[in-house]
């Protein structure tokens, strides 16, 4: 009973250093409706979920260190705002939000759950995007894999379950492919790096705490629900922050620079990928949310290393795919892992006697944009003087077609 009460918590631990509220309970998607069967495919929800958490990261990422707009605990208090108005908005106007009636929140509850709770959100929202200043995208992704370790042992520090010697055997796994991937990072700085670890420490108690304090059932809240409750006071105690930190340096000028419709843009983006939560969660199963969080991973380190120049040692890629497997067996666990891999085998190979040729040209596309992303992200460590003359000549061409 205490594996299946520390594992419900890990499975609410993704994507922990976005401006995303996730399921106060992990049990609430057992009582989301049944997809229609007029609805989108299921594999629509993944991909827009995928595509609006990737872009999430990649923009605050380009608005924080490309754009040179250091301003992490504003830009995470303007998402809050913004997700306050208009969780507001819809719950005035619209039917989104009603499931919130049934919430027996009361000011009591408020002051003496959703305060605290948010109180450490906050925290791991403000050291993770101040990562985004000292890390790189990729490397960051490979940190974010030991959150289901960090959720694992506030479980038995805040006395939610008793220490499991064979579970933390389990995700020993993810520790060392992390060490790893930390061992070959070429840009490692220390002071990210502790944000980092601090941002997925503090993300950690905040989900222990949720399944302590709000684990009865008549507190179970989708997603859009809980940012409703939460954002206000979030937006709050990230505003003081703010207010003593990055104010009184921030002008008007630097809003400007980067723009209004930009971070317009970036906190929409943010808030919609709330949305895409709640249709994502009760059109799936936790498998197929365990895989797309690992293929939203996988992705985004290849997009960190094609749209930001950031190089991926093989030493690097090597221990995060040790940490990858490692989080997929903690996920499923032997059992399921034989069996959907069984299952999986199975429709492989249906696949390949029906459509053969369209077997052949899945496996030739996968390969080529491996590769593509494989070469493109090891270029600029193994040889960065090729590298430059190719960006060159490509400039040069573009200049002269231009003019």
């Amino acid at each position: 009973m205490s594996d299946e009460k520390a594992r419900s918590s890990v499975d609410a631990a993704r994507d922990t250093a976005l401006p995303v509220l996730p399921t106060v309970n992990p049990n609430a998607e057992k009582s989301q409706p049944q997809p229609d069967p007029a609805a989108f495919h299921p594999a629509v929800y993944i991909a827009t979920w995928i595509t609006l958490s990737s872009s999430v990261i990649v923009f605050n990422k380009w608005i924080l260190h490309t754009a040179k707009f250091e301003f992490p605990i504003f830009l995470t208090t303007w998402h809050l705002v913004f997700a306050t108005v208009m969780t507001q908005i819809l719950a005035r106007f619209t039917t989104i939000l009603d499931s919130r009636k049934k919430v027996p929140m009361t000011g009591r509850v408020y002051l003496r759950a959703i305060v605290p709770i948010g109180f450490f959100f906050s925290l791991s929202l403000i050291c993770g995007n101040q990562a985004y200043l000292y890390l790189s995208v990729a490397f960051i992704q490979m940190l974010k894999a030991t959150t289901p370790v960090a959720v694992l042992i506030a479980t038995w520090g805040l006395g939610v379950a008793p220490p499991n010697l064979k579970t933390l055997g389990n995700v020993s796994l993810i520790v060392i492919g992390v060490v790893i991937a930390s061992f070959g990072e070429i840009q490692f700085q220390m002071t990210g790096f502790l944000f980092q670890c601090g941002g997925i420490i503090f993300e950690a108690i905040r989900l222990v705490m949720v399944q302590r304090i709000l684990s009865s059932a008549e507190f179970k809240m989708d997603p859009l629900v809980s940012l409703y409750y939460y954002a206000p006071a979030c937006a709050i105690m990230n505003g003081l922050v703010c207010l003593f930190t990055e104010f009184p340096t921030l002008h008007m000028e630097d809003i400007y620079r980067v723009g209004t419709t930009t971070l317009f843009a970036n906190a929409s983006i943010a808030f919609l990928l709330n949305v895409s939560v709640v249709f994502l969660i009760g059109k799936t199963s936790s498998l197929v949310l365990t895989l797309s969080g690992v293929l939203k991973d996988i992705l985004l380190v290849f997009a960190s290393m094609a749209l930001f120049g950031d190089p991926v040692t093989l030493l690097q890629a090597f221990g995060y795919s040790i940490a990858l497997a490692g989080l997929i067996f903690y996920k499923l666990g032997t059992d399921k892992l034989k069996e959907y891999l069984g299952q999986g085998g199975m429709m492989w190979a249906e696949f390949g006697q029906n459509r053969p040729a369209a077997r052949k040209l899945v496996v030739f596309a996968l390969v080529l944009v491996s590769m593509v992303f494989l070469l493109g992200g090891l270029a600029p460590t193994f040889a960065p003087d090729s590298t430059d003359k190719l960006k060159n000549a490509l400039g040069s061409h573009m200049g002269e077609r231009g003019g």
